[in-house]
């Protein structure tokens, strides 16, 4: 007799595995240009649904699964926006330098990483205490300029023989939590979430038979100028791309729908232009294709025109001749904080939606 398959619990079983890859890659810690550590965790977690994996000279790492038909390229960066020492003062104290875009707001007051060459050494963020400020500094926004890191050192020297040198990155000392109703929050889901939309969609492919030469790509030093992006497309030419990145939701206080029409808890976010077109205007031929596929797939999705911020598709697309490009985005509350939150819901209907294109990408390219 055959058995038979509870699909609410299979259903809940991948949820659960998506979230806890989610936490392993949200929790590790890599800053564009030291994104090390998350490639290993990369690497290991799509050994099995590829046939060749290697890292390029810029750091990339490009996992291909061979196959007759397109070649399409799956593109998500591995970097997280972060800092660098710059400075040690005779006291002690580190002044740091921004590694991505911060909201100088949000950095006050919290913990943070330091990666030295040896060991990760604990800091907290200062600066000027309220008490001690006049009416009209208590106004303004503290600049990062005028924060610290404060390590516990007596002076340079101890600072320095703790193991803090110019040039050390920091992470924040931030953990991944559940909130309610498959809601999670952690720091840097961009773009965590965009790789495991690409691991996830790995594991879907490797079960079917696929008309297409698949490239898993992940990226780095996006944050900071789109640099994997472009070395990466540049080797491989792949005849179709799509990146995975978050996408900031008009659904919370602060947002209104005419900034962000889309919502977390609503699908996947289809990119139709990013940065007012300076980032990119997706061809038609690819909104065809990524659309089609999600209505015959019955996947729900949103469409999405933004103003600012831009994601690896925008330097594909206008790598050599032009490689037709779009992206698969994740809604995702309060990006460039230490507190991001996603629907693992839509986190797992973008990794469907992704591997539903690799497909039906014969068909179309």
């Amino acid at each position: 007799m055959k058995k038979k398959v509870n699909r609410k619990k299979q259903k809940a079983d991948n949820l659960e595995e998506i979230k806890n890859l989610l936490e392993k890659l949200s929790n590790a810690n890599g800053i564009s240009g030291h994104e090390k550590e998350i490639r290993t965790i990369l690497k290991e977690e799509l050994k099995s649904y590829v046939d060749q994996i290697n890292t390029d000279k810029l750091g990339n790492l490009i996992a291909t699964k061979n196959g007759k038909g397109p070649s399409v390229m799956i593109a998500a960066h591995m970097d997280e926006i972060g800092f660098m020492v710059k400075y040690i003062d005779d006291n002690g104290f580190i002044y740091f330098a921004k590694s991505g875009g911060w909201f100088d707001q949000t950095l006050l007051n919290q913990r943070v990483i330091i990666h030295s060459k040896e060991k990760h050494i604990t800091g907290v963020v200062g600066s000027k205490p309220p008490h001690i400020m006049k009416a009209e500094e208590m106004k303004k926004i503290i600049e990062i300029g005028e924060m610290y890191i404060d390590i516990g050192a007596k002076d340079k020297k101890d600072a320095e023989k703790i193991g803090i040198q110019v040039g050390d990155t920091i992470t924040l000392d931030r953990k991944f939590k559940s909130l309610a109703n498959n809601i999670v929050t952690g720091k840097a889901f961009d773009n965590r979430a965009g790789l495991v939309m690409l691991v996830e969609a790995a594991r879907i492919l490797s079960k079917s038979k696929v008309n297409a030469k698949i490239h898993f790509v992940g990226t780095v030093q996006e944050e900071v100028g789109l640099k994997g992006a472009r070395t990466s497309a540049y080797s491989l030419n792949p005849d179709v791309a799509i990146a995975t990145d978050v996408n900031i939701p008009g659904d919370h206080p602060g947002v209104e729908k005419k900034h962000s029409s889309i919502e977390m808890g609503k699908g996947p976010s289809i990119t139709v232009s990013d940065a007012e077109g300076v980032g990119i205007v997706v061809a038609e031929s690819v909104l065809d294709w990524m659309k089609g596929t999600a209505q015959k797939a019955k996947i729900p999705y949103q469409l999405s025109v933004t103003e600012g911020g831009m994601t690896d598709a925008a330097i594909i697309n206008m790598t050599k001749h032009g490689i037709p490009s779009g992206g698969i985005c994740v809604a995702t509350r309060y990006i460039h904080s230490p507190v991001e939150v996603l629907d693992l819901k839509d986190l797992e209907e973008c990794a469907k939606l992704i591997a539903e294109c690799v497909k039906s990408a014969y068909k179309y390219f």
